[in-house]
């Protein structure tokens, strides 16, 4: 062989010492807090192995507002209004949550008609969460636009029967210790039944759109797999749970509120997978439904707040409770302790968004980068209860 060749050929060789010294290193991503599909102000330090995720750490605290600090300073009734920037989506269902906790404490009774308007409040709040949830999931996917605007079609509607009743769509602050602030008309009960005898056939549509495309089942099923023994030892609630095949809802163990009197099953998933969490919001809408159709046929006149309880010069005994629901993305509870002041001793809140994210890292390792935003997507979260 001639020197030329042999030149030639030492050249061509790959460079197998830079290969190796590269093999098994990791880059490390910062993906947020002010990434599009990160849900609001949400860091996630991510090692990637190649585009697959190794390491993944959340960060939080950029939506801090010392929430439970300030409700040591303020009057019960005060923050009420605080509680709706909570899950800002689900002020209603945080409203009650709150509600729910004081009048334990006090020892506070409600009228029926009070509620039942807490049930439908609460079940329309769960049906315009899991619509958005659906939209937004599938923007995480890439679909933009059409998804998230047909979801926000029917959210809108929701949001007019919010806005009617309590004078805001978002931050309502209907609720009140023994009741609620004003009662709704019969022509806002009929307009909400009008809604909810149609949100079956958006569901319809809808499903039939998303959960059957093989786009969708591709980049859904078997990724961010959670066994039900991880989710229950996270303390992980709501339909995150139920996707696990966990049978867990508040509203049947606890029967709170006047959930026992309707007739309504729980979904659960088999494999705890992302498409198992996106199956678990559209049948949960399925069964909202029945229960604001019998709550609507039953609800009848009567006053909607308790006369005894004097709000104005609110001093609940001295005691602590724990009031609990099932809000939209799992246990919302709040933990008061009394001294017998106007301000609770103790305010604690139990954020079912804050809890849920805990198990993000090992819903994502092993799974490529792209998959972290559709993972991270399935587990619903609002950054203002994370960081309260």
């Amino acid at each position: 062989m001639s020197a030329t060749l042999q030149t030639l050929e030492a050249m061509e060789r790959p460079p197998v010492r830079m290969t190796s010294r590269l093999e098994g290193e990791l880059l490390e991503v910062s993906m947020g807090p002010q990434h599009p599909s990160t849900h609001g102000v949400f860091r996630m330090n991510v090692a990637l192995e190649g585009e697959i995720v190794r390491k993944l750490k959340p960060v939080f605290g950029y939506l801090h507002r010392n929430h439970e600090q300030i409700g040591e300073h303020t009057t019960y009734l005060g923050s009420m209004p605080y509680t709706d920037r909570l899950d800002y989506f689900c002020s209603m269902s945080n409203n009650w949550a709150y509600a729910l906790s004081v009048e334990k404490l006090a020892g506070i009774e409600l009228p029926e008609r009070a509620q039942y308007l807490r049930v439908i409040l609460a079940e329309l709040t769960r049906l315009q969460n899991h619509a958005s949830l659906l939209g937004f999931l599938l923007s995480d996917m890439g679909a933009w636009g059409t998804p998230l605007m047909y979801a926000f079609r029917e959210r809108e509607k929701i949001l007019d029967l919010f806005e009617s009743l309590s004078g805001a769509r978002m931050m309502c602050d209907y609720m009140r210790f023994g009741g609620c602030r004003v009662d709704a008309s019969d022509e806002w009960l009929a307009r909400a039944k009008q809604i909810v005898d149609r949100f079956p056939k958006f569901l319809d549509e809808f499903e039939e759109l998303i959960l059957g495309n093989e786009i969708v089942i591709a980049r859904t099923q078997n990724v961010g797999t959670l066994s039900a023994d991880l989710a229950i030892s996270a303390g992980i609630t709501g339909p995150m749970l139920r996707a696990c095949g966990v049978n867990y809802d508040i509203r049947k163990v606890d029967g709170y509120g006047f959930y026992p009197r309707f007739k309504f099953r729980i979904p659960l998933g088999e494999h705890g997978d992302t498409y198992d969490r996106l199956m678990m919001r559209a049948l949960e809408m399925r069964e909202t439904i029945e229960i604001l159709k019998q709550a609507l046929a039953q609800i009848q006149p009567g006053p909607i707040v308790n006369p005894k309880v004097r709000i104005r010069a609110f001093r609940p005994p001295v005691g602590e409770a724990y009031g609990r629901i099932e809000a939209p993305k799992g246990e919302l509870g709040f933990y008061l302790i009394s001294d017998g002041g106007p301000n609770p001793y103790r305010y604690r809140v139990r954020p079912p968004s804050f809890i849920n994210l805990t198990v993000l890292e090992d819903m994502c390792l092993g799974h490529s980068v792209a998959d972290v935003m559709v993972i991270l997507g399935s587990v619903d979260i609002v950054m203002g209860e994370v960081d309260r």
